[in-house]
């Protein structure tokens, strides 16, 4: 799952909040506008569907202990831990 607007990642293992490296595919449709030299420019995009793949902690190279959690609750998690 992506984290949203309450949400955020979490490494049950170190504690990182911040670093993840994220694999994910997208299939997706664009508008393509090109001028009359042949240069293009992207102007819209959409998401038609989206998968996450991996998500691995940056700090301890772990993928198996990202947990997604609340906001609030990482937050003083992280205040608990300093």
């Amino acid at each position: 799952m992506l984290p949203d607007s309450t949400s955020r990642w979490r490494c049950g293992g170190c504690g990182n909040l911040t670093r993840f490296d994220v694999v994910r595919s997208r299939r997706t449709t664009e508008f393509w506008h090109f001028d009359l030299s042949g240069d293009h420019a992207i102007e819209d995009t959409e998401v038609n569907t989206e998968v996450v793949e991996s998500v691995t902690c940056r700090w301890c190279g772990r993928d198996d202990a990202v947990e997604l959690v609340s906001r609030a609750e990482a937050t003083t998690a992280a205040r608990q831990e300093s």
